[in-house]
């Protein structure tokens, strides 16, 4: 597949619409950064996107990026399971968007050159029990480990369940009305109840729920979501086979390259390398050369 066709078959998630490419989107990721700070932002701050191609793991585009201020912040959201290589990706995301906001000239420099402070958020909703908060970190992924490694990025997933409490659903009003739009669908869906995506958008639309944005975007909403969740249902259905297809073919073949051709899978279908290594016993630098053959194959 080629690099313009995998751009081509990139989608945005909900997330990304409305806190990315809505008209809304500058107030609600305005409102999302001041939730976060003590500090609050001006309403007249100067917000700039930082357009990231090519999305890692994933057909969806789950992550966004901002330049505000002297920061730098990249937003992801994760429905089902916390990726967790989302360090991994954010040092992918951040190397992008410094060559994006630096002139060409100044990377040559001598003189220390100012760069915006990098900030990494992961917003999970998915279903498994979290903490409200916790952190990832790069280093935790490194196959030597060290008390004082030379590079490291870290990760804040937080957990917008409402169950789980988290004082940011209290500073951030359209997060809030996310959520809950959110999981009133999870809620039909698990119930069994039909038109789950268009019962949730009527009652939202009645109690006050993202009005506005569902009337306006209703339609569109509805097919980025029902886009993602029979995605979703496919990549788990696919899981379950590359795991069941590797339990079997280790059995009977001892394994090896076998192994290496599940992993491969399941690579493609955005699989933590933790997740990987469990499912086919092969160790952490088999799965790195794995991914260096993945890239050598894509280039």
């Amino acid at each position: 597949m080629t690099r313009e066709k995998e751009k081509r078959n990139v989608r945005d998630s909900v997330f990304v619409d409305l806190f990315y490419s809505d008209i809304t989107a500058k107030e609600n990721i305005l409102s999302l950064y001041n939730a976060l700070h003590d500090e609050p932002l001006p309403p007249d701050v100067a917000i700039e996107k930082i357009k990231i191609d090519d999305v890692l793991y994933t057909n969806f585009k789950n992550d966004v990026s901002f330049e505000i201020g002297d920061k730098i912040f990249v937003f992801g959201e994760h429905q089902s399971t916390v990726n967790e290589n989302m360090p991994l990706r954010c040092l992918l995301y951040a190397g992008r968007a410094y060559e994006q906001i630096l002139d060409d000239d100044n990377r040559y420099k001598r003189s220390r050159i100012p760069i915006p402070k990098p900030e990494f958020y992961t917003f999970y909703n998915g279903s498994e029990e979290r903490p409200g908060e916790e952190t990832m970190k790069l280093s935790d992924a490194f196959i030597v480990s060290d008390e004082a490694p030379a590079l490291e990025l870290i990760v804040k997933v937080i957990n917008i369940n409402s169950q789980a409490g988290h004082k940011i659903l209290d500073r951030c009003e359209i997060l809030k009305e996310y959520t809950v739009f959110m999981e009133k669908i999870k809620h039909y869906r698990e119930s069994g109840i039909p038109d789950a995506i268009k019962r949730a958008i009527y009652e939202c639309e009645a109690e006050g729920i993202l009005t506005e944005y569902l009337k306006r975007r209703g339609s569109e909403v509805m097919n980025m979501l029902t886009a993602e969740y029979n995605y979703e249902k496919d990549m788990a259905v696919q899981r379950q086979e590359a795991i069941q297809q590797g339990v079997q073919q280790g059995v009977q073949q001892g394994a090896t390259q076998k192994e290496m051709e599940i992993a491969m899978k399941l690579m493609a279908l955005g699989q933590s390398d933790t997740f990987i290594a469990e499912a086919t016993g092969l160790s952490q630098s088999e799965i790195l050369k794995l991914h260096e053959k993945r890239k050598t194959m894509a280039n």
